[in-house]
């Protein structure tokens, strides 16, 4: 990230009404003013098909950061200093002439102009012809876009190619919201800023990785969206797989956007294929069923609004053992799981390393002896590693005990905020470094292997595993990880 400030910009918000912009974004871009990290000239313009007045607009916005952001958070000043940036203009994305009122409130002369798709992907390609209609694409516009980019390869290659028609990849801004965080960004700095760990990441050392997003809530209303998904396409095509890349990458030549994004592409490309030959041993697709969570009952998938009690084969659950084919990682599994209505919230990755091959200390204990370095993202950002040490006292002789170097991101001062991922997502498409977005050929590459697997599971006739609410899956990912010798990661 720049530390220096950034060319003003005129921030325009598609979708202003939508719950992601209320929810996630008007906090964020709120937060970067709190911080004085947006340029005293830029703008935020909302844009959207409600028939809103500038005070309405500007009172929504304030309606929202009351609800969203934490107690103590709203400051009057900042409040000030940032509805005075809030401008609205109602646009509909079908209508050309409507842009012509949007090229009325931005000033491309003395501000960047960044637009923000948080809007479906069937809309986007309208957008973009109308800002060309509107004369409001120059050599310096931007436009970010949310996900999902397509359902597969052949989709997304519609999106990309209609977005492409008027922006060049250097000013596409796809967002991961998972690469703004903190932790996910310190994995680059463990992996390449200290040799202690550098230098063991590879087949040498580590026996496999496990990398987790679980999920308590369920469906919240979206049925409709979700059964045309489903976990595969909704998490680890674009989530999981980011976060593994993360992990596999090779060290880049530097730390520039098109440097770090090529290490991932090869990752990608270097995914063993899982196809119908091998998918019943590779993959456990599951759909939650009644159960309970936090020692609530709750309903299960097909009887969630909109479900409609149907016999729909849609996962909401799925567990992968992955191989990446190349020098670094051959032999070294990694698993993957992802699922909604899981005991807990969390996401993680377990970095587990191999034993000594000889072990000298009572055989009792051998167990315990495993190094695994915990990579926290949520709920508490931070790392920890597990080592062996030897028990205090003088009657313990060499009994053994697990303890762990802990790393919390918020003990050192536990009035420091942590930043939601969006801030800074938000603030480097102001600066203009992609470092933190997906590139096309990431998209693609994650298409083509997900495909793959999606079409294996159509050919064999998988049909999902049930599991109960507040449970970590079906019992076929338990097997998936023991049927190796292994178990998931517990603390």
């Amino acid at each position: 990230m720049s530390h220096q400030m950034h060319k003003a910009c005129d921030f325009v918000l598609f979708g202003a009404k939508g719950d992601l912009a209320m929810r996630k974004l008007f906090p964020a871009l709120y937060q970067l003013d709190a911080a004085h990290l947006l340029n005293p000239d830029s703008k935020v313009i909302g844009v959207a098909r409600a028939d809103w007045s500038q005070e309405e607009f500007v009172a929504q916005v304030e309606a929202t950061l009351n609800r969203f952001l934490k107690e103590g958070e709203f400051d009057a000043e900042v409040w000030n200093r940032f509805s005075a940036r809030l401008d609205y203009v109602k646009v509909d994305m079908t209508a050309p002439d409507d842009f012509k009122k949007l090229g009325q409130a931005i000033d491309q002369s003395q501000r960047v102009m960044v637009n923000y798709l948080a809007t479906p992907p069937s809309v986007f390609g309208d957008i973009c012809k109308n800002l060309s209609y509107a004369e409001l694409i120059n050599d310096e516009t931007r436009i970010v876009l949310e996900k999902p980019i397509g359902h597969d390869l052949e989709s997304s290659k519609v999106i990309n190619d209609t977005v492409a028609a008027y922006f060049n990849e250097n000013r596409i801004y796809r967002i991961d919201h998972y690469l703004g965080k903190d932790t996910v960004q310190n994995l680059l700095a463990l992996r390449f800023a200290n040799n202690l760990f550098n230098s063991q990441w590879n087949n040498h050392a580590i026996d496999h990785v496990q990398i987790t997003v679980a999920e308590t809530v369920g469906l919240e209303g979206r049925y409709s969206y979700y059964d045309k998904v489903g976990q595969m396409r909704d998490m680890v095509q674009n989530h999981l797989l980011q976060l593994l890349c993360m992990v596999a990458m090779n060290p880049p030549s530097k730390l520039d956007a098109d440097s770090v994004r090529d290490e991932k592409v090869r990752v990608l490309k270097a995914l063993h294929p899982i196809d119908s030959t091998n998918v019943h041993k590779r993959a456990v697709r599951g759909q939650y069923a009644a159960g309970s969570i936090d020692g609530k009952a709750v309903v299960g998938y097909s009887e969630e609004d909109g479900g409609g009690q149907s016999q729909s084969n849609t996962e909401t659950f799925v567990s992968l053992r992955v191989n990446v084919d190349n020098w670094r990682w051959a032999g070294v599994p990694f698993y993957l799981r992802t699922g909604k209505r899981m005991p807990e919230k969390t996401t993680e990755i377990v970095v587990v390393y191999k034993n000594n091959p000889h072990y000298i200390f009572d055989k009792k204990q051998q167990d315990m002896v495993s190094n695994r370095l915990v990579i926290r993202l949520q709920p508490d950002e931070g790392i920890r590693l597990h080592v062996v040490m030897k028990q205090l006292g003088m009657t313990e002789g060499l009994n053994l005990q697990n303890r762990a170097l802990n790393l919390d991101f918020t003990s050192d001062d536990p009035n420091h905020r942590t930043p939601d991922a969006y801030e800074r997502l938000l603030l480097e498409s102001m600066v203009g470094d992609q470092s933190l977005f997906v590139r096309r050929d990431e998209i693609e590459a994650s298409w083509t292997w997900c495909d793959q697997l999606i079409d294996a599971w159509d050919e064999t006739g998988d049909e999902v595993k049930h599991y109960n609410a507040g449970t970590w899956g079906p019992i076929g990912s338990i097997a998936l990880i023991e049927r190796d010798g292994r178990s998931w990661h517990e603390e």
